[in-house]
């Protein structure tokens, strides 16, 4: 072991990788992620990526990083300065250092400091030797002469060699933070070896070599004086998997499917950052989830109502700018009112904007998109897990209620990754009460109505086409109670007036929202989505600071759970963070009348947790 490498107990650790884009700062973050998640730790994460698929490399503009969070309590975040920052080359290192908490460790591999890259990205002078650093604790490795050396037999070029540093820094801080080495070492193999999908046998080789060598430099260099050893979080026992937003989404169609007796479909384009849920559905196939990958964003979301009119649990997935392609066909699943869930993975806008970071602009578009007094329940999943719960209840809405849902997830939390309690079958709760297509045996001597509704729900009785004695007409067309097309204003008006009150018949049912911390006080800080995990964590620091702030997530964004005006009238101020430009500060102010202070940031990058604090303080005079 390294001399004077003692082992010291850590609370939580913050890491955060950056390379060149195509580099593979995904591929070892997520190994890291799960690394830490398989040792027990709670974690969280965030990729953080440029747009272009391959950018141009030794860049700023091409550097791709991934941040995350690992702690031996609960995580809510990826964290907000990096305790330890990997910059495989100067750009990494230009763009990221001024993130790295003061006194914090910077690996990075000094044979990438070359005259020419230094100059690309404007360093006047080797920031390793000229003290521009001063402030942190700089572990310059000769990274590429490290893993040529350990890889000198291999017949492969140095190029490819070179590749491997990957796995070279992940044996390092396999080493670094005391975490089983043998979890790699069988990812190299699921991933490259002689079973894996696409067996790449020398790279298999390689890369297990590198990530030996990596653990050998950690062991026998004096150049670290500590090592962090870090507890299992203390969470609810049970199976767990690491997953990120998407995954989770897309497994909570298919269940959902199964717990409604149904087949599950989903009929999309791809579109980032959505487009890994589709990909993993397609897998599903053995579990009766039909994926159809169509030509464009209305194709898809028509696929999908087709879908829901033929009797499936249908499903459409997208982001922002298709979200907005989708609103007629949306309009028309909400006027055919037709059960559909319509998954929208936010990403910085307008129009293009930003496809790979995270926003949160798009619920005035979830509520308002569309043409005509055309309601629909919106929820926002709070978490990567969440995904699933929050996807999972959006099928129940629809069922229940023979509405369009829309899931509010975004890029942060659909493609960041944290531990998952994987439920059993029997857990989840049973959907088929809510699938009750008509049928002439079971109404003897009573006549098909298509607009009929349930006196509770307001739900219209569904009938798959085909069916003998429910002949029907579908259509964009306004409908009487019959189904057949009317102009009728008044009839108009009737079916405008119950297609809201479902919604307001379901704020009735919604859990109440909770209160964290106490149920009166100065400041009451309202999340919403991904902001969750910021403004939890930094009102439980206030809290413990003493200070009269409390917080409250909504997960259901329309309609609003039916204490929150109670809730909102016990506090002096409201403070909401959001990633827009004050989205749900508007709802708010226009329906409790209340005086909501917005904290805005559209930079595509999640709240940090001392940003709300910042905020806080600011309210209360401090």
């Amino acid at each position: 072991m390294a001399e004077n490498a003692k082992l010291t107990s850590a609370e939580q650790i913050v890491v955060k990788f950056t390379g060149d884009s195509g580099d593979g700062m995904q591929l070892i973050g997520n190994q890291l992620t799960a690394l830490a998640a398989l040792d027990g730790n709670d974690v969280n994460s965030l990729p953080d990526y440029p747009s272009e698929i391959r950018a141009p490399t030794g860049t700023i503009a091409g550097v791709s990083g991934f941040q995350m969070c690992l702690g031996d309590h609960k995580i809510y975040t990826a964290g907000d300065a990096p305790d330890v920052l990997v910059a495989f080359n100067p750009a990494a290192l230009k763009h990221s250092a001024k993130f790295v908490k003061a006194g914090g460790i910077i690996i990075t591999n000094s044979d990438s400091f070359t005259e020419k890259a230094m100059t690309k990205v404007g360093y006047e002078s080797n920031p390793l030797e000229d003290g521009s650093l001063a402030g942190y604790d700089v572990k310059a490795i000769p990274m590429f002469t490290l893993v040529r050396e350990a890889l000198a037999d291999m017949d492969m070029p140095n190029p490819a060699k070179d590749r491997c540093k990957n796995f070279f820094v992940m044996g390092v801080l396999c080493w670094l933070f005391n975490k089983q080495q043998q979890l790699v070492l069988d990812f190299i193999q699921e991933k490259f070896g002689p079973n894996a999908k696409k067996p790449k046998i020398q790279i298999a080789e390689a890369n297990t070599k590198a990530f030996k060598a990596g653990l050998n430099f950690g062991e026998t260099t004096i150049m670290f004086q500590e090592r962090y050893d870090m507890g299992a979080a203390q969470i609810e026992k049970g199976l767990y998997r690491n997953i990120t937003g998407n995954d989770a989404a897309a497994i909570a169609i298919a269940a959902a499917g199964h717990k409604a007796g149904l087949q599950p479909f989903i009929g999309s384009y791809p579109i980032t950052p959505a487009t890994d849920l589709l990909h993993l559905a397609s897998e599903f196939k053995d579990a009766g989830l039909v994926t159809m990958q169509m030509e464009d964003e209305i194709a898809g979301i028509c696929s999908a109502i087709g879908a829901s009119c033929a009797g499936n649990l249908a499903f459409t997935t997208t982001s922002g700018p298709g979200l907005a392609l989708k609103t007629e066909a949306a309009g028309m699943a909400l006027i055919l009112e037709v059960p559909l869930v319509i998954v929208n993975v936010q990403r910085g806008g307008p129009c293009t904007g930003l496809p790979t970071k995270t926003e949160q602009s798009d619920l005035l578009q979830a509520m308002f998109g569309r043409n005509g007094d055309s309601y629909m329940p919106i929820i926002a999943a709070n978490s990567p897990a969440d995904c699933f719960d929050a996807t999972f209840q959006a099928a129940k809405i629809a069922l229940k209620y023979r509405t369009p849902v829309v899931v509010l997830t975004d890029g942060y939390i659909g493609q960041g990754s944290c531990p998952w309690k994987v439920p059993t079958m029997d857990e989840l709760e049973d959907l088929t009460p809510y699938v009750n297509f008509w049928k002439p045996e079971d109404h003897p001597g009573e006549e098909y109505v298509s607009y009929k509704r349930d006196p509770e729900t307001l739900a219209r009785d569904w009938a798959i086409p085909g069916t003998k004695g429910c002949q029907h007409r579908i259509g964009t067309l306004e409908k009487d109670e019959t189904g057949a097309v009317s102009h009728d204003p008044m009839n108009h008006h009737n079916m405008t007036v119950i297609r809201k009150a479902k919604i307001d018949n379901l704020a009735a049912v919604l859990p109440e929202a909770e209160i964290n911390g106490a149920d009166s006080g100065k400041i009451l800080v309202i999340s919403w989505g991904g902001t969750y995990g910021a403004v939890k964590g930094a009102v439980d620091r206030l809290i413990a600071d003493g200070k009269s702030v409390s917080g409250v997530n909504l997960r259901w964004v329309w309609p609003f759970p039916p204490n929150l005006g109670e809730i909102i009238s016990k506090f002096d101020k409201v403070l909401v963070p959001e990633l827009n430009m004050g989205q749900l500060s508007l709802l708010l102010r226009a329906k409790f009348l209340v005086d909501v202070q917005s904290l805005s940031k559209v930079q595509g990058d999640p709240f940090r947790e001392y940003e709300v604090i910042d905020k806080v303080n600011e309210m209360l005079g401090e």
